[in-house]
Formats: C-alpha cells, sequence, structure tokens
C-alpha cells in the first residue's frame, strides 16, 4: 500500500513524516503519485516545446511580413525616382542604375535591391559579380512561399500538442487505474487504513526491505522488538544499529524459517522470504516473533495438554476392573508421578461392602492405596483403619465436599494436628504441598485421595484444584460402579448360596464331590444337586442358565426347586425334563408378556442348537438371548446301587464323562434334546450306562470346557487328560485336579463340577420274591421276610413290616395284575418294594367307623417313616422306608393304636 499510495497525507502517529520524507515519496517513480507527476511533468515540458516554436514561427512570420513591406515601400522608391526609367531605357542601364540601387537600398534598410529586365537578366545586384545574371526568384515570392511551407508545420504541431495530452492524459487514467485495480478514491483510502491497521495491529513484527537492502517498510511490532529508529525506513539494514547475526541474515537476502536469533534481550523467531515469486517487485519480507513470549505460552500449552492427556488416559486405566480397591490403586498410578509425587487413597468403610454411606455416618475410612513412597514409609498403611481430626485438611474436604489445597505443609499447624510425629516425618521426607480432595459420586462422598508433591516439585497452585478435582470424579464414577457392583454381587452370591445344596445329603450310592465356581463378571446360573430316590437310588443333577446376575440366580432357584419337587414324583429322567420344559416355557411367556414382547414359537425355535463359542450364550439359541426371555439347560441322571445302571437325560447340556475303576476316560452318547424352553414336540430321550463299582461320573456345566479363548473340542480333550492323571484319586482329589488344569485365569462363565463314584448295594442286602394271585401266598412271602429280617439283625422292627408287607401284599393281590413281587432292601433303612402291572396307584384317605375297610394304607402311612409310588414302564412300584432303629414317626391325634382300636375285623393273611 505504500507503494501504490506513496504515504502522502498519511499523518499515522505510528509512523510519522518530515517534509524530506514526503517529497522524496513524491519522486519516487514506484508511486503511482510519482508516477502521474513525472506523466504530467513530461507533458507540460512538451507544451512549453510547442509554444516556443509557436512563437518562433509567430516571430518569424511578422518578420516575413515587414521585411515585404520594406522591401515593397524600397522597390516602389527606387522605381519612381528621377532618372529610374530613362536609365533603364538607355544603352547601359546596368552602370546607371548600380549606384542608384545601392543607395536605396542603404537608404531604405533592406538586404537586396535588384533591378531586372524583363526576361530576368539583372541590371543591379549588391554583389557585381551577380550582375548580368537571372533572377532565381524575388524576395516577396520566397517570403510567401516560407510562408507556405510553415503554415502545415504550425498546425501540425498544434495537432499534435493536443494528441500528446489527450494520449498522455488516457495513459495517466490507464496506469491510475491498473495500479489502483479500478478503485475510487474513497475506497482505496478505506483499504489502505485497514491493511495500515491490520499490518500495525498484529502481534508480529513485519519488515519489507528492497533488493539492495534498504528498509522499506517495519510496523509497529517490529519497531518495539527492534527498537528502530524513527527515520529508518530507507535506509540500510547495516545501518540500523542491529545485533551482527540478525542484521547479517537480513541483508543477506537468503530465505530463513522461524531462525531464533538475539536481539538485545529477546529471542526472536526470524522468517525471510522473497517477495518477487508473488508478483511484487524484488525484495524479501520478514516477519519476527517474539519467542519469549511464545515459549512461556507454549509451556502452559504443554502443561494443558499432558493434562488432557492425564485425564484421557485415567479414563482407559481407571475402573478396569469392577474391584474397589483395585480401582484405588488404579487411580494411586495414574496420577504418579505426572500429576504429583505421592498419592494415598482412602474410602469409607460402608464403600468396601458395597453400600452407600449414609450422611452423618461414622468417617472412619480404610487406607486402599498408597502410590509414590514405600509402603512402609506412609504414616497409614494399606488396610489401615483412621479417622482424621477435625479441622484438618483431611477433615475439612470430607466435611465440606470440596478440594482443599495446602501450598506449604511447613506452615500449616491444622495438618500437623492429626499426627505431630508422622507428619514431621513427611517433612523430612521432602513433602512440601497437599490438596486433599473428596471422593464422591452423584454427590455422595465415598473417600479422600490426597495429592502430594515433594520440595522437587513446583508446589500446588490454586489452578491445578481444578484438575485435581476432575481426575478425582472420574477415578469417583468408577469406584462408584465398583461399589454398587460390590453390593449387587455380595447380594447375587448370597442369594445363590443359599439356593446351591449347603450340604450334600447322606446316601450310600455314591461318594459325591463337587466344586461350584462363580464367574469374575458375577454369580451366574450354574447349579448341581445330589437327589436321594426311594430305594437306594440317587438322581444327581446339573443345570445352567443364561445370564448372569440376581435374575439368573433366582432363576436358577426356581428350576432347582422345580426339579426336586418332580424327583418326588419319582419320574423318570426324560419325564422329569419334558415337567421342567414346560415349566421353563410358562416362564418364558410370563416374562415375554411382562416385558411387552409377545411369544411365538414357529420354526425357527425348533431349528439347530449349539453353544456358543464365548461362554456367554450358556449353549441357548442367538434369538434367545436377543429377545431376553429365559434359557436354561440340564443334565439329569439316576443311579441305581442295587443294579448299577445309570439312566440320563439331557436337554442341550453337555454330556458326562465317566472314568472306570481301570483309569480309562470316555464320554458316553448321550441323545442331545433342545435346551428347556425350547424342546416343543422334540422328545427327551434316555439313555443307560452300566457302571462296575468304584467307577466316577463326572457332570459338569459348559463353562468348564468352553471360554473365549478356547474351543469345546479343546475343552473336552484337556478334561480327558485331566481326569486320566489319576486313576485312584478321590471324588475331592479329582475335582481339585480337574480345576487345576482346566480353570482360566478369568473365568468368563460359571463352573459347576460333580464328581461321583459308584457304589453297589451287596447283593446279601438285597432279597426279592414273586408273589402268585392268590391270597393264600401272602403268608409264605411274609413269613420269608422275617426270616431275613431276622437274619439282617432287624428283629425290633419285624411286626411294624409285617404289617406293612400285609397290607401291601393283600392290595396287589386285590387290586393289581401280575408281575407282583416283593422286594427288601437293607440300607441306611429298610425299603419295602410291591410292584404289580397296573398303573393304578392307592391313595390315602380317612375311613369313617363305620367302614370296613380303607384303614390298611393309613396304617401303612403311620408305621413307615416315608411310603410313595413310582412307575415304571410295565406297572408301579409301592415303596416305604422304615428307620432301622425302629423309631416311628410321632403319634398323631389318629394314630395307628386308634386305628387299631376300631379295626376290630383284621383280615387273616
Amino acid at each position: 500500500m505504500k507503494e501504490i499510495f506513496g504515504r502522502e497525507g498519511d499523518d499515522s502517529p505510528a509512523s510519522p513524516r518530515s517534509p524530506g520524507q514526503r517529497l522524496r515519496s513524491l519522486l519516487n517513480g514506484h508511486s503511482v503519485a510519482g508516477q502521474v507527476w513525472v506523466l504530467q511533468l513530461a507533458l507540460a515540458v512538451l507544451l512549453v516545446v510547442a509554444a516556443v516554436l509557436a512563437l518562433v514561427f509567430q516571430a518569424q512570420d511578422a518578420s516575413t511580413r515587414e521585411a515585404r513591406q520594406l522591401s515593397v515601400v524600397g522597390a516602389e522608391s527606387f522605381a519612381h525616382a528621377p532618372g529610374t526609367r530613362a536609365a533603364m531605357q538607355s544603352a547601359g542601364p546596368g552602370a546607371l542604375l548600380q549606384p542608384q540601387a545601392e543607395a536605396a537600398r542603404k537608404a531604405s534598410g533592406v538586404d537586396h535591391t535588384v533591378a531586372f529586365r524583363p526576361d530576368g537578366i539583372r541590371w543591379t545586384h549588391p554583389d557585381p559579380r551577380l550582375t548580368g545574371k537571372p533572377v532565381v526568384g524575388g524576395s516577396h515570392q520566397r517570403a510567401n512561399a516560407q510562408v507556405g511551407d510553415q503554415l502545415p508545420l504550425l498546425l501540425g504541431s498544434a495537432a499534435g500538442a493536443l494528441l500528446l495530452v489527450t494520449g498522455g492524459a488516457a495513459l495517466v487514467s490507464r496506469r491510475l487505474r491498473r495500479q489502483t485495480r479500478g478503485l475510487h478514491p474513497a475506497e482505496m483510502r478505506r483499504m489502505y487504513d485497514h491493511h495500515d491497521a491490520v499490518l500495525h495491529a498484529v502481534r508480529e513484527g513485519v519488515l519489507i526491505l528492497s533488493s539492495d537492502g534498504r528498509l522499506l517498510l517495519a510496523n509497529a511490532e517490529a519497531r518495539r522488538l527492534l527498537e528502530l529508529p524513527a527515520d529508518a525506513e530507507r535506509r540500510p539494514v547495516t545501518d540500523l544499529g542491529l545485533e551482527p547475526q540478525l542484521s547479517a541474515l537480513l541483508s543477506s537476502g537468503r530465505e530463513a524459517t522461524d531462525e531464533v536469533l538475539l536481539a538485545g534481550d529477546r529471542l526472536l523467531a526470524v522468517n525471510v522470504r522473497p517477495t518477487a515469486p508473488h508478483g511484487g517487485a524484488a525484495g524479501t519480507v520478514v516477519t519476527l516473533r517474539d519467542s519469549t513470549e511464545l515459549r512461556a505460552l507454549a509451556g502452559r500449552a504443554g502443561v494443558a495438554q499432558e493434562r488432557l492427556k492425564l485425564i484421557y488416559d485415567a479414563g482407559l486405566r481407571i475402573g478396569t476392573t469392577l474391584d474397589v480397591g483395585r480401582t484405588a490403586e488404579e487411580l494411586a498410578a495414574v496420577a504418579v508421578p505426572r500429576f504429583a509425587d505421592v498419592v494415598t487413597v482412602e474410602l469409607l468403610e460402608p464403600v468396601l461392602r458395597g453400600d452407600e454411606p449414609a450422611a452423618g455416618a461414622s468417617a472412619e475410612l480404610r487406607r486402599m492405596a498408597v502410590d509414590g513412597v514405600p509402603e512402609e514409609s506412609a504414616i497409614y498403611r494399606v488396610g489401615e483403619v483412621l479417622r482424621y481430626v477435625p479441622g484438618t485438611p483431611m477433615a475439612t474436604g470430607l466435611t465440606s465436599g470440596r478440594p482443599v489445597l495446602v501450598g506449604d505443609l511447613r506452615g500449616s499447624d491444622a495438618w500437623r494436628r492429626q499426627d505431630p510425629e508422622g507428619t514431621q516425618r513427611v517433612l523430612d521426607a521432602g513433602i512440601r504441598s497437599l490438596i486433599a480432595v473428596p471422593l464422591q459420586a452423584r454427590g455422595v462422598v465415598l473417600g479422600l485421595v490426597n495429592y502430594w508433591r515433594s520440595a522437587a516439585s513446583d508446589a500446588f497452585e490454586e489452578e491445578d484444584l481444578a484438575f485435581a478435582e476432575e481426575l478425582t470424579a472420574r477415578a469417583a464414577v468408577a469406584v462408584d460402579n465398583a461399589r454398587r457392583y460390590t453390593r449387587e454381587h455380595t447380594t447375587a452370591v448370597t442369594l445363590q448360596r443359599s439356593l446351591l445344596p449347603q450340604t450334600l445329603p447322606e446316601q450310600s450310592a455314591l461318594e459325591v464331590a463337587h466344586r461350584y465356581l462363580p464367574a469374575h463378571a458375577g454369580v451366574g446360573g450354574d447349579w448341581f444337586d445330589v437327589i436321594p430316590l426311594p430305594g437306594a437310588r440317587v438322581a444327581l443333577v446339573v443345570g445352567d442358565v443364561v445370564g448372569h446376575g440376581l435374575h439368573a440366580a433366582a432363576t436358577m432357584g426356581r428350576l432347582r426347586t422345580a426339579v426336586h419337587n418332580f424327583s418326588a414324583l419319582d419320574l423318570p429322567p426324560d419325564e422329569l425334563l419334558n415337567h421342567l420344559d414346560e415349566l421353563v416355557t410358562h416362564i418364558d411367556t410370563d416374562e415375554a408378556r411382562a416385558a411387552g414382547l409377545g411369544t411365538s414359537r414357529g420354526a425357527d425355535d425348533e431349528g439347530p442348537w449349539s453353544g456358543g463359542a464365548d461362554g456367554d450364550t450358556d449353549g441357548v439359541p442367538a434369538h434367545l438371548g436377543r429377545t431376553g426371555i429365559t434359557g436354561a439347560t440340564c443334565l439329569y441322571a439316576i443311579y441305581d446301587p442295587v443294579t448299577g445302571r445309570a439312566t440320563l437325560a439331557t436337554a442341550g447340556h453337555p454330556g458326562p464323562a465317566v472314568i472306570r475303576p481301570a483309569g480309562t476316560v470316555s464320554f458316553p452318547e448321550v441323545p442331545v434334546s433342545p435346551p428347556l424352553g425350547l424342546g416343543g414336540s422334540v422328545p427327551v430321550e434316555t439313555t443307560e450306562l452300566t457302571l462296575s463299582e468304584g467307577s466316577r461320573l463326572v457332570l459338569y456345566t459348559d463353562g468348564l470346557v468352553e471360554n473365549r479363548d478356547r474351543d469345546i473340542a479343546t475343552g473336552l480333550e484337556q478334561l480327558r487328560t485331566a481326569l486320566a492323571a489319576g486313576a485312584d484319586r478321590t471324588p475331592e482329589e479329582t475335582c481339585s485336579a480337574v480345576l487345576d488344569v482346566m480353570l482360566p485365569d478369568h473365568p468368563s462363565d460359571d463352573i459347576a463340577l460333580l464328581v461321583a463314584r459308584t457304589q453297589l448295594l451287596e447283593p446279601a442286602r438285597v432279597a426279592e420274591w414273586e408273589v402268585p394271585s392268590d391270597p393264600a401266598a401272602v403268608a409264605p412271602v411274609r413269613a420269608g421276610c422275617l426270616r431275613m429280617l431276622e437274619s439282617w439283625g432287624l428283629a425290633a422292627i419285624d411286626f411294624t413290616t409285617e404289617l406293612i408287607l400285609s397290607e401291601l401284599i393283600t392290595n396287589a393281590i386285590r387290586y393289581g395284575a401280575q408281575p407282583i413281587r416283593v422286594r427288601l432292601l437293607y440300607d441306611r433303612a429298610l425299603i419295602c418294594e410291591v410292584s404289580d402291572g397296573t398303573s393304578a396307584s392307592p391313595h390315602l384317605r380317612r375311613a369313617a367307623t363305620t367302614d370296613e375297610g380303607g384303614r390298611g394304607l393309613f396304617l401303612v402311612a403311620q408305621f413307615a417313616q416315608r411310603w410313595g409310588t413310582r412307575y415304571t414302564p410295565g406297572g408301579k412300584v409301592i415303596w416305604t422306608e422304615q428307620s432301622l432303629d425302629g423309631g416311628r414317626p410321632e403319634p398323631g391325634p389318629d394314630s395307628a393304636e386308634d386305628v387299631l382300636d376300631q379295626w376290630d375285623d383284621v383280615p387273616a393273611l
């Protein structure tokens, strides 16, 4: 803009200009004003030259006219002089006329007076040598010719002057428009003012140098940074008193990028670029930045960037687990040493239990983490309980819920009040500054975080409070999540433990050991059970409910209770699982309706099923998890110690493993049925295994053999290896060995394991009779039973046994069908079984006083500890159990004695 406007009329206080400077600017041909001035000067010179020529021609013309008049007067005077005519008519006119002509010339003041004959021969001439010679032309004629010749020149000169003035004006106007981009003067002035204001307002020095190293322009910031004199412009940069290195760089003309050079007490970042490539005149533009101020600004920006990164890292590294103690350790590890030299974290006691601290409750805290110093050098070690003295920075922070800053601990009496001896050790260790920040989430204070800095670091300042509060708030969210998880986990574990078997029932058929391990992410729905059944049999159950948490645990409890109830009916495994499938279907329907999902079981529900590879689907189809419907799998097995046979059925659950006494391991093929709730019309099939005594039956859930890092085929092979390693292990040892090999570091699913070693009932403790359909056969069978009781040493219960058998056998003969059998089993109790070929079951009822029958089954119920009916493919079995010591149930209002007193007519058996 300076080169365009020449800065004429510029009275800016930023760059005052002297009259000499303004004159030099005006004479500068690079400015528009200078160029216009030069063009106008040239036009003026041309006009002056034209005027001078016109004056010359005008003077010459006037002189010519005057000479012509003078010539005419002289000629007329000479022609009319006396004797002129006579002389011309004489024989020698030349001699007579020559003196007269010279006298007339001198008298008239003309240059020539010439007389000549009509034929053009001169009579007279001032030069005698030309007398007698012909006349070339007269002076008048020459004068007219000169005037005629000068007239076009005059007209041409006038036209040229006019064209010159017009063309010059057009040239000046064109050049002015080109250099001002067609802007009007007001627009140019406004643009100049704007650019000039920007140039001097920026916080960066700007210099423009000419190609010969002279300073053309310096803005206000450059003048301040370089302390330039007022008359610096137009002076060589080497004469401005700059530092040698800076002066050498500016005068060299080479390019530079952010070269840091000294300028007085400042460090300047210098950039040099040529202006010619951008369409300007040859020269350079220089920018200067004060790196002294930029360095301080960069330092603050670096601190802010580092803290933003620390906040980001805290979000990634804090709360990786749902353990409150581990979360506290992660907070301390993140803050040291990037924000503090030492960090201590304490949590309120209720938080550790998963409870929410109540307002105004006891402020006992437990130290959970120390980082930055060895734990033994801290005043309080991890795990210790402490209570802060009122008035200390820590107690103030806990009470107010706001962070507290102590810039210099050496001058804080309130801080020393907590433990004078311990705080002195802290000062001796070099700790000088503290920020105590309450750990709070959702407005509830959960604990306290103390950030400490040593003398080797800068003391904490007020601006550090906001960052410490932000960092602690992020950690508080993770601690609160861990606390809430702890509460839910504790509740779920308590519920699940209460729903799982607390102790295994006593029975003689199997020696059983078990393990249950919840997933790290939370308890799930895996369960196991051992259920004694009539006839010395035992049912083994393992099951798995989809999902984790309270819902899965509660569903597991419902299914376990259902299995117990169905087992009381003494159902075979396939029928029991069918009933369980119907129950789960009802549960699904109820939950779907409650959730507004509706239910529809179409072809998709009956498609293929398989366990998931990640351990989360628990072997249920994916669409089951998508709808949120409950799903479960179950394996149900019944072992009979009399026959050594195990009957198994599975609903979507992995089959068992069998370890033979010789140590061989096999996975028997068990017909696969859909998971519970998806069975529908697909029947459940059973399989039977004959197990020799000492065999081990291993039941498990899929969490043992399958997880995210291991597919089920690999898991089964590892399980085979673990089971085959010790053929003589006890069930307890087998459980421990399997978990040592199979248990992952971080189980993603629950694991239930049940190991049962089979035992057989001695043949001598089993007695069986075939009974014909004849009432007379009752007495021989009864007698044989009594003899067997005597051989077993059970004479104390022979009367009640005789009464029970008489009633059951009589009913079988009277109401049943062949085959009729009686079996006695001597186990932990005496078991009497009477079977027949009909499925009609007797019912217990109260007989009136006048009734002749209906009291037999009532007597059986009174004298037996337990009794019941189970159905077989060929009929039914009525069974009873009696205590071996002859004990009987407590008599009720209608005891067996009362019934016998009323029963006068007992049939002879």
